[in-house]
């Protein structure tokens, strides 16, 4: 038998790979020995053993090590349990989708945005696709960029408002770019500096701010503005990015805050927040949509794409 290489994508139907030896392989790592990884199939041991050696012979490398109290997985066996789980899910994945759409359903997406598109873009491309599917079930988190790719590489989420950071893993990701992310400082309403004209960062270096995590990019960012500027980097800080305890401080304090513009908009727009008459030369990186390459949508999920992209023309002034 020819091996089964990475450059013969069909390798599994020649090998006649079946989805039992797939559960094996999961049960087996769950298990730790073939004893209760048959009994958790419901078959005998010997026809367990012979589905494991029959997998070894066709990828002709070992996939657990035999030791005399239960198996260990090897590297190889690491490497096929993990694609197993991964295989496994989205045949359970398809069974749901396949129940949804008999029971008059149109399946469940998962998609998640960094803060700022969270409030400009998902509400609009969410209403757009409840409109048209209302019996599509819409699961929407809003994080980070690396937790949301996490989310993404495990399967939790379909599809992306994020940034991809140039040190990132980019493999089996697509990326396509929407917009960059300007910055301001923002305070109560009625802050004294609010209506200060000429406001400059020599004005506001050593007024207390609330500031991104230590490590993240922005607070990177942020420090480095006022270097650049010839200034120490504010001292008197609060380091946290949660929303709810930031607009909550702010309104009871002369704090100043960093915050992106976009976000800032939309807290002024109900006069939770003022936006100071500062120029902040910091900004964050392009954000876009995300998914993965080796993955293909669900109709729910094609179609909140489609929702976001046609979201995206008058959000950010893109062209059809």
């Amino acid at each position: 038998m020819s091996n089964p290489s990475p450059s013969n994508p069909h390798w599994f139907l020649r090998a006649r790979l079946k989805t039992r030896q797939l559960l094996l392989l999961t049960a087996l790592a769950d298990e730790g020995n073939i004893h209760a990884a048959a009994r958790a199939l419901n078959i005998t041991q010997p026809a367990a053993s012979k589905l494991l050696k029959d997998l070894e012979d066709v990828l002709e490398v070992p996939l657990f090590e035999r030791l005399p109290r239960g198996m260990r997985p090897t590297w190889y066996g690491e490497t096929m349990i993990r694609h197993a789980r991964q295989a496994l899910a989205s045949l359970n994945q398809a069974h749901e989708e396949l129940m949804s759409l008999k029971a008059g359903r149109y399946g469940q997406v998962g998609v998640g945005a960094i803060t700022s598109p969270g409030l400009a873009l998902l509400p609009q491309a969410v209403a757009a696709v409840k409109r048209e599917q209302p019996s599509l079930r819409v699961v929407l988190e809003i994080e980070t960029s690396p937790v949301l790719v996490d989310y993404l590489r495990q399967g939790r989420l379909d599809i992306l408002v994020a940034r991809i950071f140039a040190d990132d893993d980019k493999s089996n990701l697509r990326y396509e770019p929407l917009t960059g992310e300007p910055v301001c400082a923002v305070a109560r309403p009625g802050h004294p500096l609010s209506s200060t004209a000429g406001l400059t960062l020599g004005d506001v270096a050593t007024r207390p701010w609330i500031v991104p995590p230590a490590g993240s990019v922005l607070r990177h960012r942020f420090d480095l503005m006022f270097q650049e500027a010839g200034l120490a980097p504010p001292f008197d800080v609060v380091e946290t990015a949660a929303l709810l305890f930031i607009t909550r401080m702010l309104q009871q304090s002369d704090m100043l805050c960093v915050m992106a513009t976009e976000v800032a908009r939309y807290y002024a727009g109900h006069g939770i927040l003022s936006i100071l008459p500062l120029d902040m030369p910091c900004h964050m990186d392009d954000f876009g949509l995300i998914t993965r390459t080796d993955r293909q949508l669900s109709p729910g999920a094609t179609l909140l794409m489609q929702a976001l992209r046609t979201a995206c023309r008058p959000v950010y002034g893109l062209s059809p």
